[in-house]
């Protein structure tokens, strides 16, 4: 056990333990209503929605992931640096119109939009369980960041002696959500966020000069992994897998409940539009963290004894801890270990509080207990939170971690079906609510069956006119999305056309 590191991990999990329950008092709201629990009373400036921002997209498992990959897949790792860059226009063009009509129609969640724009409860309640089923796994995924950080402490061990320091750590979660709402991680965030870019910054000057620079780096990376290859004649090999991966990630990251969650907690469009000039701060941080991966290569970190004691459940996941333990001091690895770990119940805490906003907003309020106090409603919402960190800890505890991954990568493929129905509707009428549930279940269906005839890998090999194009099934299953429901939109507008309770000055 590596004490000294031990020691700094819960010094500051203590720290921001303290701060996650005093958040409850800062910018004091009435926690009894929903939009002050649930989006902290939508008064995020500038500089606190970047930091929630920034801790809600930016998670613990993209800290240990995305480096894994690099160093055991090589390049194509690197798609996920691009994929940050193209969701920034995307939110300064788009996100602004969405938060304008939820402001000024009191909406919590998107599928409280997609219910008022068209009339219909039945495809907001299919947006609604869409962002549930896909943040589950998300939030189980954040715990294997946690694991990983706490396996390589030397905290390890079968049985409930192995899983308490994470259930430890959920339940302080739990509790400081439950008393806090969205304040909590806002605050939280940005000792997060400077805790991460410290740990980035010195690692990325520190191992460098450790391993003889970068020139030796690369010169350490085996050529296939490098680059990405060549794709043969008659396909696009790698290219397509890297901008489908790309583009289509972009596309699905700011429909993830948390996501919008963030995006509705700010005070207003410019806040918006100024975050997407500055976020892609973040898209550079990520570019140097996944660059640890070939420093991961470089260092022969899968021959050193840190590497061999991880984790095997966790192959490549171990890497970057080795590394760390491997190139600094103790007290510094605890520091970074902290890094993650609070990069972890930042986005956990805001996914848990976006579930339980769309349980209780479209699930409990619209077909339950429709007649509820708004005190009831927020009482719910709190419970519902609770409920869905359990289950999270069900998710990683009783189903292999395997199978918690094919439900994570299935979360990208069904939550960007929803994009026609949030983000479409937001600048044409011509959609109608029926064509666009029907879209959604050929999309859902058609992406969940691709992904399982590839054994859920993201990856399916499209043959068009000759020519194989490896495409990110999410990207290919909106495409069936999208030509249904424009088909089908103009033959059902005059049997059953949109109740559109939105006026065309609440996008302004």
């Amino acid at each position: 056990m590596n004490t000294v590191a031990l020691t700094v991990f819960v010094i500051l999990f203590a720290a921001i333990t303290v701060l996650g329950f005093a958040a409850g008092r800062w910018r004091r709201g009435d926690l009894s209503q929903l939009h002050e629990w649930g989006l902290g009373g939508r008064r995020f400036g500038t500089w606190v929605t970047w930091f929630l921002l920034g801790g809600d997209l930016y998670t613990a498992y993209t800290f240990i992931a995305v480096p894994a990959l690099m160093f055991g897949a090589g390049a194509i790792g690197f798609f996920a640096v691009p994929y940050t860059v193209m969701i920034y226009p995307i939110l300064y063009l788009v996100f602004p119109r969405l938060w304008a009509v939820c402001h000024r129609r009191g909406y919590v969640t998107a599928a409280d939009f997609v219910s008022g724009r068209f009339g219909n409860r039945w495809l907001a309640l299919a947006v609604g369980l869409t962002g549930i089923l896909a943040t589950m796994p998300y939030i189980a995924l954040q715990l294997v960041g946690i694991q990983v950080v706490i396996g390589a402490m030397g905290i390890q061990g079968a049985g409930l002696a192995g899983d308490l320091p994470l259930i430890i750590a959920f339940v302080i979660l739990a509790a400081f959500t439950y008393t806090s709402g969205l304040r909590a991680p806002a605050m939280i965030a940005v000792v997060k966020d400077l805790l991460i870019y410290i740990t980035v910054i010195v690692a990325i000057i520190v191992i460098p000069t450790q391993l003889g620079g970068f020139g030796k780096i690369f010169a350490a990376i085996p050529p296939a992994k490098l680059l990405l290859p060549h794709p043969p004649a008659g396909s696009w090999g790698a290219f397509g897998a890297y901008g489908t991966l790309a583009l289509g990630s972009a596309f699905a990251l700011f429909l993830y409940p948390h996501s919008i969650t963030g995006i509705l907690g700010a005070s207003g469009t410019r806040v918006i539009r100024r975050n997407a000039a500055i976020l892609p701060a973040y898209s550079l941080m990520l570019g140097l963290l996944s660059l640890l991966g070939f420093m991961a290569v470089a260092a022969g970190v899968a021959k050193l004894p840190e590497f061999a004691t991880g984790f095997k459940l966790y192959a490549n996941n171990f890497a970057i801890p080795a590394l760390f333990l491997h190139s600094f001091p103790s007290w510094f690895v605890g520091l970074g270990f902290a890094a993650i770990a609070i990069g972890a119940l930042v986005p956990a805490a805001i996914m848990s509080i976006a579930t339980a906003n769309i349980f209780t907003r479209n699930i409990y309020r619209e077909f339950i207990n429709p007649a509820c106090t708004d005190a009831q409603e927020s009482g719910v919402a709190k419970l519902a939170s609770l409920v869905v960190k359990a289950g999270a800890l069900v998710f990683i505890f009783a189903l292999p971690l395997k199978y918690a991954l094919y439900l994570q990568l299935l979360g990208g493929v069904w939550i960007i079906q929803t994009l026609p129905s949030v983000l479409l509707s937001l600048y044409t009428k011509f959609l109608n609510g029926w064509a666009l549930l029907i879209g959604w279940a050929v999309g859902f269906v058609t992406g969940t069956t691709m992904a399982a005839s590839v054994g859920f890998a993201p990856i399916y090999p499209l043959h068009i006119l000759g020519t194989t194009i490896p495409c990110y099934i999410a990207l290919a299953a909106l495409v069936v999305n999208l030509a249904v429901s424009i088909v089908l939109s103009p033959l059902l507008n005059p049997a059953a056309p949109n109740r559109d309770s939105t006026a065309a000055s609440d996008y302004a």
